[in-house]
């Protein structure tokens, strides 16, 4: 065997099954600097940082080093988290080495990125302490908002709330050419709710979350309160904005591009302005709609993203204006805590303010156009007039899909689709298996591809719940991650194209996650 692929290989926690399942060729994973535009060194490391007055907080994040490519192409510093934010352009030529600095297994999945299989972060290919895992592929989205994120099965949902994430930014021909707020107009958002100690350390479900003997030990937490938020979910007492607490920013009197990303382990947003004035959508998770929409507010799920465009301008010399998460009904997870005291969800608070500095006003003109966007056709799916069904399940307190939680290498016939086909898929989020009612929304997430959402409905039983936010989900354009709320039936479109092989699909509230609401589907040639 090649001694780098017996590195990758036996270095990782799931060897056994890599090897039994096989990898592609390793020039899908290597390659030298002579092949690629962009080259990145990613490590993933333990550090302290100030996030609140006193003690730094023990956090895990990313660091990138750039050894090719335009300067341009990453940013180590964005808040307190120094989240990475990495800039490339379409059909750029990317690689990048992960390097695991943690004290446990880990591997990156390029969330909303259509990638081949082994570039696309399955927990199969996690790396040990010490490793490097290789990820080289041509950036083949549309311009957009995207991220990346851990994804080693059963810890996600610790990872992530450790502080590892960050941005990924793809430009193109038919974006440049809008003319859109760039540079310090161009500004990532994003959310995050966490729980903090006496001492400033993050705690997830009941102990410090980065950096201590309690996490080395397991890092499970004990209590009543810490086992129903690894089933119904974690939520924070404290919200951060890009890693602040009460964020806040000077702004000019000129148009600023807002790109949200909700990166919390399962808390949603209302989000609206504090003085009533309508957001303008621009974009979603799979990158530009056909034309902006306006919304009194948006309600954004975990792992979604949505681009507001703003004229600052429009309000006067020393406005305070607060991007808020207004009221709505939580249903199940409303008095949930983790570890006692947390905001429940739906919960009212401000995520950020910003005050208009004087000096001139520039004007911009919003585009009336911003893309070519064709409506979705379910009639070219194979299964039109028989859609698969999904239900979102709970038996056992363990989540699950029909009913079966994660398998690592297992892909059921339902599960098995067609490469160059595309398909109909309904998910139901009904509390047929449910135990003791417990029905929640759930953020449902399909690895490699972006698909079209074509239908939703919803039972007279959660109407309520529905009824206060339905008019904040923004389905338009190009999504990777839909809400799927109690009692409501939600179809979508997917075209499964270029690559075969194992994807997942799962909930993206990481601990239904870590739980078992995560399936593999296959694509066969």
């Amino acid at each position: 065997m090649n001694p780098q692929r017996r590195h990758l290989l036996f270095g990782s926690a799931s060897a056994a099954a890599v090897a039994a399942i096989g990898l592609p060729p390793l020039t899908a994973m290597a390659g030298t600097d002579g092949d690629v535009d962009v080259h990145i060194e990613l490590h993933a490391l333990a550090d302290e940082v100030a996030i609140r007055p006193g003690a730094k907080t023990r956090v895990w994040r990313y660091q990138g080093k750039l050894l090719r490519g335009e300067a341009s192409a990453l940013d180590n510093s964005v808040g307190q988290l120094r989240i990475p934010v990495i800039r490339v352009r379409r059909g750029q030529r990317l690689r990048i080495d992960l390097i695991n600095g943690l004290p446990e297994s880990t591997i990156i999945h390029w969330h909303g990125l259509h990638v081949p299989e082994a570039m696309d972060g399955h927990p199969r290919f996690a790396i040990a302490p010490g490793e490097r895992y290789h990820y080289q592929f041509t950036v083949d989205n549309r311009a957009g908002s995207y991220w990346f994120h851990p994804h080693p099965h059963g810890r996600t949902g610790k990872q992530v709330y450790a502080g590892l994430a960050g941005l990924f930014l793809i430009s193109d021909d038919e974006e440049a050419a809008l003319e859109l707020p760039r540079g310090a107009q161009d500004l990532p958002l994003v959310l995050q709710d966490r729980s903090f100690d006496d001492n400033n350390q993050f705690v997830y479900l009941g102990a410090p979350s980065a950096g201590s003997p309690a996490q080395n030990r397991g890092m499970m937490g004990g209590g009543m309160g810490s086992m129903m938020a690894r089933m119904m979910g974690v939520f924070g007492d404290e919200i951060l904005v890009n890693g602040k607490p009460q964020a806040s920013l000077d702004v000019a009197r000129r148009a600023y591009r807002l790109r949200l990303l909700n990166a919390s382990n399962t808390r949603r947003y209302k989000l609206a302005w504090s003085d009533g004035s309508p957001l303008t959508v621009i974009g979603t998770d799979g990158g530009l709609l056909a034309e902006p929409l306006q919304r009194d507010y948006i309600l954004l799920a975990p792992a979604e993203r949505i681009d507001l465009w703003v004229d600052f301008g429009q309000w006067k010399v020393g406005t305070e204006l607060a991007l808020q998460s207004l009221a709505f009904d939580g249903g199940m997870a409303s008095g949930m805590m983790s570890g006692g005291g947390a905001l429940p969800d739906g919960a009212a608070f401000v995520l950020h303010r910003f005050q208009v500095q004087g000096g001139t006003r520039i004007h911009a003109s919003l585009p009336k156009h911003l893309s070519v966007l064709p409506a979705p056709k379910t009639s070219i799916a194979v299964n039109s007039d028989q859609p698969k069904v999904f239900e979102l399940t709970m038996g056992r307190m363990t989540w699950g899909i029909n009913g079966e939680s994660f398998d690592m290498l297992g892909a059921s016939a339902l599960e098995t689709v067609k490469l160059g086909s595309h398909e109909l898929w309904e998910f139901r989020n009904e509390g047929r298996s449910a135990m003791m009612g417990m029905v929640m929304a759930h953020s449902i997430h399909v690895h490699g591809l972006q698909f079209r959402v074509v239908q939703r409905s919803v039972s007279g039983q959660h109407a309520g719940e529905y009824d206060s936010v339905k008019d904040g989900l923004v389905d338009q354009g190009w999504k990777d991650t839909v809400l799927v709320m109690p009692g409501e039936r939600v179809r979508l479109l997917l075209g499964f194209s270029d690559y075969t092989g194992l994807f997942l699909y799962h909930c993206h509230m990481l601990e239904h996650e870590d739980a078992g609401m995560m399936r593999n589907y296959r694509v066969n040639a």
